[in-house]
């Protein structure tokens, strides 16, 4: 079975999400990109605003407020073109260098003498009246004759459909005629009163365009109108107070690099003041938030008590309060925005936008993307997410750099999002690869691996090597000591015997695997597993003893249970043992199959003398008993005593042989000291054949805390045989299973 192979959807999914948002990135498809920006530098305004400043060289830059003193004062809004023109000439009076009328004045007043003498009724009767209202001024008359005191510039409507072009002809264009396609299209105007838009210095648009979340984070300077260019009220103040009779639009020339290769509106030129734009002929504004310095309320202007200067050499922009729109610091009046422009303009605090930004940013992320691609193919999620977050993090310090050093807008969350989400789309096919590899490594090693094996070979297929390998390896083998007598004993209640054997040999193995073992061999006797394949271990040794030392505590709880049940027959349930041999050595570890199965096993010297350690375990007393080779391995977590040096098979070598008897606690005891002490000397004199002494120091071992009968027993019979036997002088002190 082939567990190394890439599915196509590692690389291929996360590379379909990076160009998706690619897409999405370069044609703003549902302005969604245009949002993700907005977002990014709305944050960017918040966190460090423009600052604010009263005057800006000459001028100011005012609104002019219908607070409640000021409905209080002339009525609810709107006001009569008389109480404009009033406040016009005060305006005037107070010092005010220009007005600007951000409201449209295309219909006549609705109150006007006019306006009610042609809402008589005819006759005779209401002849009179008729001609006495006919002659008195009108109202628009007379803020018209305001307005030719002060420069004034008033604003015309632009809408969709055909119609009347504005006489606007403020601005001459200069550059390839493709750059005006850009700049955002209106089929005709609705321009203000004859008599106002006579007596105005200047005329400009009134629209202000949002973005897709409906949202004002530009000045559109330049409109068209029937494809001609027509300026805005913002940048007819502008060129007013320039004293410029044009303003002059340059168009951007494109370079030979894919940087600056982007057609459009460049500046806009009033005088020797030059304003650089976005293509489309808008300019980002960078607020500074609604300051009460910026406010003139109406009624304190016509009440006389403002503050000294407060309008000397200022643009006081009037407009409806009731017209508001949404900005990044949330509802504003929509005169406010204006004044928050024009300060813009004249201060040369400009938030730019390069026009190579678009093409910058994508090509960042199809850079930094496709690496992200690149390394979750080949080097897996850990290296893809480290590009990942970094990518993301380097990209914000440049963009957040940029704009707090020079005022440019570099949008880093719109590629920063499309990269995480190409990372996300990476986790996910990884995701699906590991679910199916963790599907095929169950179906086909049948549980013999943990769960925590098969979640990492899953994830990381070459750790399996099923060809074969040599390997350190702890083998442990177990079983159900007198297992003959026990299934004897449940002859008749083969039910009873089935599910006893369940009982106990059940969560023998899952101590065995949540120790981190692998399953080799389970039988109705007993099973074996081993550590440090095909997995890693640097601690087999001690594992493989942990999980005997559990396995027994496991067996008391189990014969604790019986102990309170009967058989059918009535008959107590008799106490389980087990016994534990585990050995430590060099074996062959690979996979195996053979009818549509397949195991992964290991085999070598080791596991057979588990095995067989396992099966004369029970001579010795204690349940678990070890080569030399993990003692040593496992030394410094558990407690051995040597219990015996025997060649266990007819033509083995003779091996050491250790009892677990505890942990280090156990080991650091006086009793096991002394123990241990008393142990070294039996098989002392064993081996030099002091027999005599050797019985002594037996019976005086069975004296202590943790001896075992059995294993006395065991060596003093051998001594018994030995005495009828000598084993002669070339003796190498091991035991041989000559007795029974």
């Amino acid at each position: 079975m082939k567990l190394g192979s890439r599915p196509i959807e590692v690389w291929a999914f996360p590379l379909i999400i990076l160009i998706a948002a690619m897409l999405v990135l370069a044609t703003d498809a549902g302005g969604l990109a245009g949002r993700v920006r907005g977002v990014l530098f709305d944050a960017y305004q918040h966190s460090q605003p423009r600052p604010y400043h009263d005057r800006i060289g000459k001028f100011a830059v005012r609104t002019l407020e219908a607070d409640q003193a000021s409905i209080a004062r002339f009525g609810a809004w709107p006001w009569p073109r008389t109480v404009l023109a009033k406040l016009t000439s005060e305006m005037k009076s107070a010092g005010a260098a220009m007005v600007v009328f951000a409201l449209p004045l295309d219909r006549p007043d609705p109150a006007s003498p006019q306006q009610l003498a042609a809402g008589l009724p005819p006759g005779p009767q209401a002849d009179a009246a008729r001609a006495a209202l006919s002659a008195v001024q009108s109202p628009d008359d007379a803020l018209a004759g305001a307005m030719k005191t002060i420069p004034v510039v008033s604003g015309f409507t632009l809408q969709r459909g055909a119609g009347a072009a504005p006489q606007n002809n403020s601005v001459t264009f200069d550059g390839a005629r493709d750059a005006l396609s850009h700049i955002p299209e209106f089929g005709h105007a609705i321009a203000p009163l004859p008599q106002i838009e006579a007596a105005s210095a200047a005329s400009g648009a009134l629209n202000l365009l949002s973005d897709s979340d409906g949202k004002v984070r530009r000045a559109a300077l330049l409109l068209r109108v029937s494809g001609k260019p027509a300026s805005s009220i913002e940048a007819e103040a502008t060129r007013l107070s320039q004293n410029a009779n044009k303003l002059i639009a340059r168009g951007n020339t494109p370079g030979r690099s894919i940087f600056d290769n982007a057609s459009g509106i460049a500046t806009i030129e009033a005088g020797t003041l030059a304003i650089p734009t976005e293509p489309d002929g808008s300019i980002w504004i960078a607020y500074s938030g609604a300051n009460a310095a910026r406010r003139i309320s109406a009624a304190a202007l016509d009440s006389g008590t403002l503050p000294a200067n407060a309008l000397k050499d200022a643009i006081v922009i009037v407009g409806a309060p009731d017209a508001m729109v949404q900005t990044p610091d949330g509802p504003r009046n929509a005169a406010s925005v204006r004044a928050e422009a024009l300060e813009n303009i004249l201060s040369g605090y400009h938030l730019m936008r390069p026009p190579s930004a678009d093409m910058a940013e994508l090509i960042f992320l199809a850079i930094a993307g496709g690496t992200v691609v690149f390394l979750l193919y080949r080097f897996g999620l850990l290296w893809a997410g480290a590009l990942t977050v970094l990518a993301i993090a380097g990209a914000g310090y440049l963009s957040w750099s940029l704009y707090s050093g020079n005022h440019v807008l570099l949008d880093s969350l719109g590629p920063g999002i499309a990269l995480a989400l190409t990372f996300a789309a990476g986790v996910a096919a990884r995701g699906l690869e590991v679910g199916r590899a963790r599907s095929r490594l169950r179906n086909a090693f049948a549980e013999a691996l943990p769960v925590g094996a098969l979640d990492q070979i899953a994830r990381n297929p070459h750790l399996l090597k099923l060809e074969g390998e040599a390997r350190t390896v702890s083998y442990l083998s177990c079983g159900i000591r007198n297992f003959s007598g026990v299934a004897e004993s449940f002859r008749d209640d083969p039910a009873g015997f089935t599910d006893l054997v369940g009982r106990v040999l059940s969560p023998l193995v899952e101590v065995a695997l949540a120790k981190g073992a692998t399953l080799d061999r389970l039988t109705t006797e007993g099973f074996s597993a081993f550590w440090n394949a095909p997995l890693d271990d640097s601690e087999h040794a001690i594992h493989a003893c942990e999980a005997a030392s559990r396995m027994i505590e496991v067996v008391a709880d189990v014969n604790d249970a019986l102990s309170r049940e009967r058989r059918f027959d009535g008959l107590a349930i008799g106490p389980i043992e087990i016994g534990v041999g585990i050995s430590t050595g060099t074996a062959i570890a690979g996979g195996f199959g053979a009818h549509g199965r397949n195991v992964y096993s290991v085999t070598g010297d080791c596991t057979v003398l588990a095995g067989r350690i396992q099966q004369h375990s029970a001579q010795y007393g204690p349940a678990i008993i070890v080569s030399e080779d993990t003692r040593k391995g496992a030394e410094r977590g558990f407690a051995f005593l040597e219990v015996d040096y025997i060649a266990i098979g007819a033509h083995d070598e003779p091996v050491k042989l250790y009892a677990v008897l505890g942990n280090p606690l156990v080991r650091a005891s006086p009793k096991f000291r002394a123990l241990s002490t008393f142990h070294e000397h039996i098989f002392q004199s064993l081996r030099t054949q002091q027999w005599e002494k050797s019985r002594g120091l037996i019976d005086q071992c069975r004296k202590l805390s943790g001896a075992s009968p059995k294993l006395y027993d065991l060596h003093l019979a051998r001594i018994d045989y030995f005495e009828d036997n000598p084993p002669g002088t070339d003796w190498d002190g091991a035991f041989r299973p000559i007795l029974k």
